[in-house]
């Protein structure tokens, strides 16, 4: 058996600076979050339902729970509320009975993409907070550790589905006037 590396002391500063840290972030990410999406009349589970559900083009319930780090149920019951609103559409597939599946309908995507429209990050309390380190090293944080840290508690699937969703934005949006636009190009391909 291996030796210990740490002592008690110092995993308990760790976790105890990360657990205070992490809720302090939070609640910053919350009331911004809440603020960003108010006038679309959705919760935060619901947008990240819509976000998961674009990003993985059909996402399983599983899919949803997983990646947006909430209880089947609760992934279930936001998306059930989805689709009374017409935002999303429930599936099953020939092959797996088992599982049931979401998908956006045109009226989920067009709110998710006004949302992107209407993202102001002036009145975001994290970007605000992190416009000194961009200014003083010339790009934002990368939170290389933190991913780190989570890739190792939820997995590499995890952070895959993560990446993909930022990669999408960065190849299929464009900048226009100051407000993110899915690009035309992207649009005629998809017809």
């Amino acid at each position: 058996m291996t030796e210990k590396q740490f002592t008690m002391k110092e995993a308990m500063i760790f976790t105890q600076r990360v657990a205070q840290l992490s809720k302090a972030l939070w609640k910053a990410i919350e009331k911004d979050w809440q603020q960003w999406i108010k006038p679309f009349d959705l919760n935060i589970n619901e947008h990240h339902i819509l976000w998961i559900a674009y990003h993985l083009n059909g996402a399983s319930i599983s899919d949803v729970a997983k990646f947006g780090v909430m209880h089947v149920s609760t992934a279930f019951n936001f998306s059930k509320k989805l689709e009374e609103r017409g935002l999303l559409q429930f599936s099953k597939k020939e092959n797996d009975k088992r599982n049931t599946y979401i998908q956006l309908t045109d009226a989920g995507e067009e709110i998710l993409l006004q949302l992107m429209e209407t993202y102001e990050p002036n009145g975001n309390a994290v970007f605000s907070g992190a416009l000194p380190l961009r200014e003083l090293y010339g790009k934002f944080p990368e939170i290389v550790e933190m991913m780190a840290i989570v890739r190792n508690i939820y997995g590499e699937d995890f952070m895959e589905i993560f990446e993909r969703s930022f990669h999408n934005i960065e190849s299929k949006f464009i900048e226009e006037d100051g407000k993110l636009k899915k690009s035309k190009n992207i649009e005629q391909e998809l017809v």
